[in-house]
């Protein structure tokens, strides 16, 4: 099947890889631009997953202001000053801020949940799950759910992205860490409502 420039371009601008690539992958796929786009993606968070042990220095700090009611202050780290100075780069960064004044997240990852605000949770859990007369044998199951599913809540690289929410953030992270061909970190943030204290 004949591969069409459109297409070459268009895989292009969404991959970041060369025309000759994408025209490789396109002919791969019979032409097919969505299981050339996939199989290209599935590329890209492999050698994405590589990159994360890299080490990432460089960066930006963005910050948002939504309604003058919602402000975040983000900082996002990359290896090298150039990927940080790119539009790609900033895009990204301004996106997540956005997310972040939308979904209110407590921590970027699970990883920064201390054992004691986890056990705070998992005592205030397992007593929901006693009053609410679950067996005992199935209550640490339950409770562990429970767990999981509030810090992937309160998490911000396990939320669904709200640009697309049948991904999460993480694996929009991902997606971009393989287009920017740097290891990308999202380092901190801090997000100030109006009349909140935190």
């Amino acid at each position: 099947m004949a591969v069409s420039i459109d297409d070459i371009k268009r895989l292009k601008t969404l991959t970041g890889i060369g025309l000759t690539d994408a025209k490789a992958a396109l002919t791969e796929a019979d032409g097919d631009f969505d299981k050339a786009l996939e199989a290209l993606r599935k590329k890209g968070l492999t050698k994405a997953e590589k990159k994360g042990e890299r080490e990432a220095r460089q960066g930006i700090v963005d910050s948002y202001v939504h309604s003058g009611r919602i402000g975040v202050v983000l900082e996002v780290n990359c290896e090298t000053d150039f990927v940080a100075r790119t539009e790609g780069f900033t895009d990204f960064v301004h996106d997540i801020a956005m997310h972040i004044a939308a979904t209110a997240p407590e921590f970027v990852s699970v990883d920064q949940v201390s054992d004691d605000v986890r056990e705070a949770k998992k005592a205030e859990f397992t007593e929901k799950a006693k009053n609410d007369g679950k067996p005992d044998n199935m209550i640490d199951n339950i409770v562990e759910g429970m767990i999981k599913k509030h810090f992937a809540e309160k998490c911000l690289l396990d939320q669904p992205y709200i640009k697309n929410p049948d991904q999460t953030v993480g694996q929009y992270l991902k997606e971009n860490i393989a287009i920017f061909g740097e290891n990308t970190v999202i380092r901190q943030f801090k997000r100030i409502e109006l009349g909140e204290v935190n």
